[in-house]
């Protein structure tokens, strides 16, 4: 049984209609295999998501928001992984909001009219050409990996930037009927993401309904001077420490009972096994304990009113990117220590194994993450585009 409890022990709190973060992580273990199936997790469990404050936990508080530490929005994302990678993984999204910082006042205004808790989802790669009108763009084409799509209140596509954006590409927002979805989905991990494609034909968008990731908020809150694309890696991260702490759970579980078919020692009285998972241990504690705490120091310091260096920022990547390569090189050998059980297809570990693998394989979170950290550290300009 994964204890979620390590993660956040004060996380049992009422989020709602007198609905608390124990009750939904509990429907989740009952509902993440049909998630799983379906490739999607549905838009009455997106709901409940919603009880638990985060699709507003990065909307701004002069729109009814509840913004959270990034820390604390954090931790609640690694918990839900314990219990399901994919649903922490769209839950992520939540963060998301903070993108929307770049549009125009007015627009969040209209934005956020019916209420603070927004599920925003966007499929931004490949960037897709789109004509310049009058008062906006001419929005046409397919776009990849929207994560969340199926239960998202608003949509974003990428198109091209101009000189007006420094280069970066912006994001156009669409309702969700403006938009098809095709659901070509088939992975080995975080099945239950609903990362499918969208589909856009011929549709006006207006200037003032696009934004440049990343770019300059028109809302002055200390959430919104929190490095924005380091957030976006640091919360991908997270899920993946979060199925590393549910592959460590099971297999202490199970290793304490487990004999294999041949008559061999149980794995938990073979000195190879106890060693691995004590250094599993040792790994996962030791990338969360600095990932965490370098979070608290950046966010710390735009509270107090500074802006985040570009070493702060080098770091929080860095961090991010060794979490992710970490919680998945734990999985990976757990699986090596676990005997013939994790070859078949639907063992637990075999599907964590999966899933742990996402998060390290993202473009936020790859290896060139490293070199990029590595040139800002020894005061070298990021050898990676959008590292800031």
């Amino acid at each position: 049984m994964v204890n979620t409890q390590q993660i956040r022990p004060d996380a049992d709190v009422p989020a709602g209609n007198g609905v608390t973060f124990e009750d939904v992580l509990a429907e989740l273990a009952d509902r993440r295999t049909e998630f799983r199936e379906q490739r999607y997790v549905s838009k009455d469990f997106i709901a409940r998501l919603k009880q638990l404050g985060l699709y507003r936990a990065a909307t701004p508080t002069r729109f009814g928001g509840e913004p959270l530490a990034p820390a604390d929005f954090l931790a609640r994302i690694e918990r839900i992984s314990v219990v399901d990678g994919s649903t922490g993984w769209v839950a992520s999204f939540g963060s998301a909001l903070v993108y929307l910082a770049a549009l125009p006042v007015a627009t969040q205004a209209e934005l956020y009219r019916d209420g603070p808790d927004l599920a925003f989802a966007g499929g931004l790669f490949p960037v897709q050409p789109a004509a310049p009108t009058e008062t906006g763009f001419r929005v046409d084409g397919r776009w990849k990996f929207a994560s969340g799509c199926m239960g998202a209140d608003v949509l974003g596509v990428g198109i091209p930037g101009d000189e007006s954006t420094g280069g970066k590409p912006r994001t156009a927002l669409l309702r969700p009927e403006q938009v098809e979805i095709v659901q070509d989905w088939d992975v080995v991990g975080m099945r239950g993401t609903g990362s499918f494609d969208l589909v856009v034909r011929d549709v006006e968008v207006p200037r003032e309904w696009t934004f440049i990731r990343g770019g300059r908020p028109t809302v002055d809150e200390p959430l919104y001077r929190y490095p924005t694309i380091a957030y976006a890696a640091q919360v991908l991260a997270v899920v993946g420490a979060g199925v590393a702490r549910a592959a460590l759970d099971y297999a202490e579980e199970v290793g304490a009972g487990y004999a294999g078919v041949t008559g061999a020692p149980k794995l938990a009285d073979r000195a190879y096994y106890r060693a691995e998972i004590a250094g599993a241990e040792a790994a996962l504690h030791s990338a969360r304990a600095w990932f965490y705490e370098l979070s608290h120091e950046v966010w710390d310091a735009v509270v107090a009113g500074d802006e985040a260096t570009d070493e702060q920022n080098a770091r929080l990547r860095l961090a991010s990117a060794h979490l992710a390569k970490t919680s998945s090189d734990v999985v990976g050998r757990l699986l090596e220590i676990s005997g013939t059980a994790p070859i078949h297809s639907a063992h637990p570990l075999q599907l964590l194994h999966g899933d742990a693998l996402v998060p390290k394989q993202h473009a936020f979170l790859g290896p060139a993450m490293y070199d990029a950290a590595g040139a800002v550290l020894m005061g070298m300009p990021p050898t990676t585009p959008g590292f800031r």
